[in-house]
């Protein structure tokens, strides 16, 4: 029997993962799993060694406080793959955690083949990084077609496979009544995945739907939640006794209200190109503190936090970042969207241009299954 070891770092990557899994599974019948992942891949029936929220952490100064327990997990990893002893380690996005793990894996027993799911971004910073990856890693996966010159370049084995949150699903229609009022329209609000991400952005989210509030009476508000934070936002929604606020975790759920919502203020990351997928104007928003900021603005090299905005060299989708970052501006920002519904049309159209170039021929997950499935006949 083969064995696969899925090696994720919080909740987007542990849900990437499950996309090639759950294809897997239905190809190949006999393969054994383990991982460290979260809720998607433990609905797929695969165990985890430790709960994901042990290594879910953000921003250098939250790092640097956490590089023991990091030191620790990376070698418990490290111990618990060599004793599980796969055929493949496929590691998914997280790289300052699954790459670290994946070379130390790799120096251990170089049988092992490693497989990537999201090319760390050097495009964004440290290029250099790619030339360490030669020594360790034995396919990359690709989001971006135009992240192949970088991998090329160092001659180390990379496919373009899309992104799959650009896959469109079929979903099973649920009756909403009891979550959103059917004569109001629906603003849909994503406060991050991570715990810390949530803490920063969710007071000036909810200070946001007081203005508006305070100005409209025709809008739902809809928190985007992961199992992980959707008890913390349901809690401060809890005490504000807002009648138009809910917030949901199930996923079949959250992708209908997300392709119903007039709009949506997302935090940056990947969800904001599954908002531009179902064709809803939006506007990004990302705080962090500012001894992080300050890191940030000194390594990066992209004007801009969007993918969309990346790709184009311009900004196709308003990022609010920082100072910009609260409750006023994103007020200000989404009235005047909404006031102008022709700006809301002109962003999906350069939005669904921009998808266009960077969209995979079948679908991401396929792409990412039959690289997998290579190396299991290899």
């Amino acid at each position: 029997m083969k064995k696969i070891f899925i090696l994720t770092g919080e909740p987007s990557g542990d849900k990437l993962a499950s996309t090639v899994i759950s294809k897997l599974q239905k190809n190949h019948s006999d393969i054994e799993y383990l991982s460290v992942g979260g809720s998607h891949l433990n609905k797929l029936g695969i165990k985890s060694i430790y709960d994901l929220k042990e290594i879910t952490y953000i921003g250098f100064t939250s790092v640097i406080l956490n590089l023991f327990k990091i030191r620790n997990k990376i070698n418990e990893t490290v111990k618990k793959i060599i004793e599980f002893n796969p055929d493949i380690l496929f590691s998914v996005d997280s790289p300052d955690f699954t790459l670290r793990v994946a070379e130390k894996v790799k120096s251990i027993n170089p049988n092992i083949k490693t497989i990537h799911y999201v090319a760390p971004q050097v495009w964004v910073w440290r290029e250099g990084r790619v030339k360490n990856f030669k020594k360790f890693l034995d396919h990359v996966l690709l989001l971006f077609n135009f992240e192949k010159k970088y991998f090329d370049k160092e001659s180390i084995k990379n496919t373009f496979v899309g992104h799959p949150l650009l896959e469109n699903k079929e979903n099973i229609k649920t009756n909403l009544s009891n979550i959103i009022n059917e004569n109001k329209k629906i603003i849909s609000l994503f406060a991050g995945s991570r715990t810390s991400e949530t803490n920063i952005l969710l007071p000036i989210l909810i200070d946001f739907i007081k203005l508006m509030n305070e100005k409209f009476n025709k809008y739902n508000f809809i928190f985007h939640a992961t199992d992980q934070n959707k008890d913390l936002i349901k809690d401060k929604i809890k005490k504000m006794n807002f009648g138009n606020v809910d917030v949901t975790a199930e996923e079949n759920i959250k992708s209908q209200i997300l392709s119903d919502s007039i709009f949506a203020v997302a935090k940056s990351g990947t969800v904001s190109l599954e908002i531009c997928n179902a064709k809803v104007p939006s506007i990004i928003i990302y705080k962090m503190n500012f001894i992080n900021f300050f890191i940030i603005k000194f390594l990066v090299k992209t004007k801009f936090a969007n993918i969309i905005n990346i790709i184009n060299q311009k900004e196709i989708i308003p990022e609010l970042i920082q100072k910009e970052c609260n409750s006023k501006e994103i007020f200000r920002s989404v009235v005047y969207f909404l006031k102008n519904p022709e700006l809301m049309k002109k962003q999906i159209f350069d939005v669904d241009k921009t998808l266009d170039e960077i969209k995979s021929k079948t679908s991401s997950s396929s792409e990412a299954t039959e690289v997998v499935s290579s190396y299991l006949s290899s």
